[in-house]
């Protein structure tokens, strides 16, 4: 199922100085960035180390650019600070089907897109002890699997 931490969303009011505190305070390096219009996002992933399952964990790092989104509106209510947590698997699909059936509540139907072509979905944060967790299937990429990206809105489904 579940292979290892993905990534750590962490909500930001200006990326460009959140990425140089990672920068200059740990030496992390920006491995991609993008801004994912469907999710009100701009984004920084920086890698933090390479996994034995042929994937990486990284931080991401996430500034919304529109109020409205579910980034801002968080951001507006708790302040800068960790958004979610992800977890990476081979089967997205598979595995939020598995979590469904065991009562807890999947955010999406079916797996988004997230950064670089991954997969995504998100678990209900009331039904993972307070915690946004989001399933990530990277994208294959030649050498390197890629982390995901956005952050889905908490309404009940």
């Amino acid at each position: 199922m579940l292979t290892r931490i993905d990534h750590i969303g962490i909500a930001c009011e200006n990326l460009d100085a959140t990425v140089e505190f990672y920068r200059a305070t740990y030496g992390f390096e920006v491995f991609h960035t993008e801004v994912n219009e469907e999710q009100g996002v701009r984004e920084a992933m920086l890698k933090i180390n390479d996994t034995s399952d042929g994937g990486a964990s990284y931080l991401q790092l996430l500034e919304p650019t529109r109020a409205d989104s579910a980034v801002g509106k968080w951001l507006a209510k708790n302040g800068e600070g960790v958004h979610h947590i992800a977890f990476g698997t081979a089967d997205v699909d598979g595995d939020s089907e598995a979590v469904r059936d065991k009562g807890v509540r999947v955010l999406y139907d079916a797996p988004r897109t997230g950064s670089m072509g991954s997969r995504i979905t998100f678990l209900h944060p009331k039904d993972c002890h307070g915690v946004l967790t989001e399933l990530v299937t990277a994208a294959p990429h030649e050498g390197t699997a890629g982390p995901a990206s956005s952050s889905p809105s908490t309404t009940e489904h």
